[in-house]
């Protein structure tokens, strides 16, 4: 309906009363409608109406209030009141009130939010389905009496473990302190007449401690190659500036006055470069951008100018790496030079295949000595030492065992020498005899080649203890030196790496 025009004061008063005669009409009609059946329709109609005005007026409550030049923060008990006034609201309007779940009848009771098996045993069943009998819910509730008792035991033992391994911890730290003292205050000072004595040799095999470690081996590894630091510099000048030649294409003639044809020259900076990516990954020290890349680098590319007869060969990186963990740079440059002159160094990393098929020999000897069920396997298998042997001497084990494991085996070897390497390998052997026993020639060879990287120190040390190093009255260097006098020593050695 159009409103009249408002035309003046009198014009206004006729459509007021026209107003208040519509009105009245309305009411009448509100009144007869109350009287009648009420439609399906009217009554959704409004149930949609007053439902759409109910949530507009909880959404209201709910928001943070707004004023005009600012917020108004929301009230406390907001929440409270919005679920206070829908539930007067369902109760004028007729409707009952949805009924809590069971699920939380249960929880009101509880002190705490039940997860998992316990929700299952505690809570009754839903509405709908049959209530629990007595004996069902009591066999539920000693199941969860149970349920608690083995967690408390659990913790406990957990609590218990803790514990056993914080005092471990201590003892240890204890033991590492004193033994710091010890080879700082007696042995150290007085190295000439005690590094052999038992006490001292009883020290070395239980752990040099870290802090003192790299002193010990630069004593016990010795400089019979009388390197200096400025011999160091020299080689390490030289090496600066053939890697400068080589990125600029210096010419033929000037790799070859330095010592180096062109392809052996970039075939060892690739080598090089690719095995210090390699070493120690896990560490991330040692490869491009880490702490220790340089130095790697550096003692590397220094020791293929002091020794270019032998230059670079894969497994120096991670002897390298070891030393370099434990001596400044140039020191560890001069024990890295004289470990390699060692005689079984030298025979592996020149690649003297007479030499090593010795050293293998050698090393069969002692093996059916001290296991001669795992040795007839490896026989029966056409195992031969150089599939397992070669990787761990290349490396010192450092490549194959656990660092701090590794650490210890040095302690030992610059000890006792390269017996000890031999007799570490046999110890490896006779810690999993059990389970090479059972393999054959392809997971045999494939578990030596990647041992497990959670090898206990104690455990091997305990088996390594168990080998005997002497056959027939005879030592590691005596059989050593008696199958080197024997001109048939070749045709006992491994066949893979005969001419």
């Amino acid at each position: 309906m159009v409103p009249p025009r408002d035309c003046g004061p009198g014009s206004r008063n006729v459509a007021q009363g026209e107003y208040a005669l519509l009105l009245l009409a309305f009411q009448s009609c509100v009144a007869v409608v109350d009287t009648m059946a009420v439609s399906p329709a009217l009554l959704f109609m409004d149930r949609n109406l007053l439902a759409r005005k109910q949530n507009a007026r909880l959404d209201k409550q709910n928001d943070l209030g707004w004023k005009l030049f600012g917020k108004v923060p929301l009230r406390e008990n907001a929440q409270k009141d919005s679920k206070k006034i829908q539930k007067e609201y369902e109760d004028k309007a007729g409707r009952p009130s949805k009924p809590p779940s069971p699920k939380q009848n249960v929880r009101k009771n509880l002190d705490f939010e039940p997860l998992s098996t316990t929700a299952l045993i505690l809570e009754d069943r839903p509405a709908n389905l049959p209530a629990k009998p007595a004996e069902e819910a009591q066999k539920h509730r000693q199941q969860y009496e149970e349920m608690v008792v083995q967690a408390k035991k659990r913790e406990l033992k957990e609590a218990q473990r803790r514990r056993r391994q914080l005092e471990e911890r201590c003892r240890l730290e204890e033991s590492i302190g004193n033994a710091v003292l010890t080879w700082n205050n007696e042995i150290l000072p007085n190295w000439e007449t005690m590094w052999c004595s038992r006490k001292v040799r009883d020290l070395w095999w239980q752990g040099i401690p870290p802090s003192v470690r790299g002193k010990v081996w630069s004593l016990a590894i010795g400089n019979e190659l009388n390197i200096t630091h400025e011999l160091f510099d020299i080689c390490l000048a030289r090496a600066k500036e053939r890697w400068r030649s080589f990125s600029t294409g210096g010419s033929e003639a000037e790799n070859e006055d330095a010592g180096f044809s062109a392809a052996d020259r970039e075939a060892s900076l690739e080598l090089i470069k690719l095995d210090i990516s390699r070493t120690f990954p896990n560490l991330c020290i040692f490869q491009q951008g880490g702490p220790y890349h340089d130095m790697l680098h550096s003692i590397l590319g220094a020791y293929t100018c002091y020794r270019p007869d032998v230059g670079y060969v894969q497994g120096m990186s991670f002897i390298a790496a070891v030393l370099i963990l434990n001596l400044d740079t140039a020191d560890a440059f001069i024990a890295f030079s004289n470990l390699l002159n060692k005689p079984c160094q030298m025979a592996f990393f020149r690649v003297d295949h007479g030499l090593m098929l010795t050293y293998f020999a050698a090393f069969e000897v002692f093996f059916e000595e001290n296991l001669p069920k795992l040795f007839a396997h490896f026989k029966k298998n056409n195992l031969t030492p150089d599939i397992y042997l070669i990787d761990w001497i290349f490396t010192l084990y450092s490549k194959s065992l656990p660092l701090d494991l590794a650490c210890r085996i040095w302690d030992v070897f610059c000890r006792d020498g390269e017996g000890f390497l031999f007799r570490t390998a046999l110890g490896i052997l006779k810690l999993f005899e059990d389970i090479l026993t059972k393999m054959d020639f392809i997971h045999i060879a494939q578990f030596l080649t990647r041992l497990p990287d959670d090898l206990p120190s104690e455990e091997v040390f305990a088996s390594i203890a168990t080998i005997q190093m002497q056959s027939r009255n005879r030592k590691w260097a005596q059989v050593l030196t008696a199958l080197q006098k024997d001109s048939r020593d070749t045709e006992k050695g491994s066949p893979s790496l005969r001419h």
